[in-house]
């Protein structure tokens, strides 16, 4: 079912010094930025930054390990009969995904994203 890690989001306080440390600094290629958002290449996982979101400890909803499946709708069923329980059920993202919402036991988010490469390539390739 599970593939591997597709990505992982941060909060940060200033997103455009965040860019700046994870563009300069550490020499990621960015892959996009949509207002409250940038993504960063980090050899095939991405690496998100946000500025929403609670930054007081704990930090709800981050950091969010989002896993890639092939179908997520199926990982949703699969992962409720197992005693998952999920926070946000399977939706829509602007960036070309259907994805859903879940904690593990203590309290981490984990996200299960199914993409559609067509509409996630129109949506944040490189212009």
């Amino acid at each position: 079912m599970i593939q591997r890690i597709w990505d992982i989001t941060l909060s940060v306080a200033d997103l455009s010094r965040a860019v700046e440390f994870y563009g300069e600094v550490l020499g990621l290629q960015m892959k996009y930025r949509f207002g409250d958002y940038a993504g960063f290449d980090c050899g095939g996982v991405e690496i998100g930054l946000k500025t929403w979101g609670e930054r007081d400890a704990p930090r709800k909803g981050e950091p969010c390990v989002n896993f890639l499946v092939d179908d997520v709708e199926e990982a949703f069923r699969t992962l409720t009969e197992k005693g998952v329980r999920f926070t946000r059920e399977p939706g829509e993202a602007q960036w070309g995904a259907r994805y859903a919402l879940f904690a593990d036991p203590d309290g981490h988010e984990l996200q299960v994203s199914e993409v559609n490469w067509a509409e996630y390539f129109a949506a944040c390739a490189p212009k």
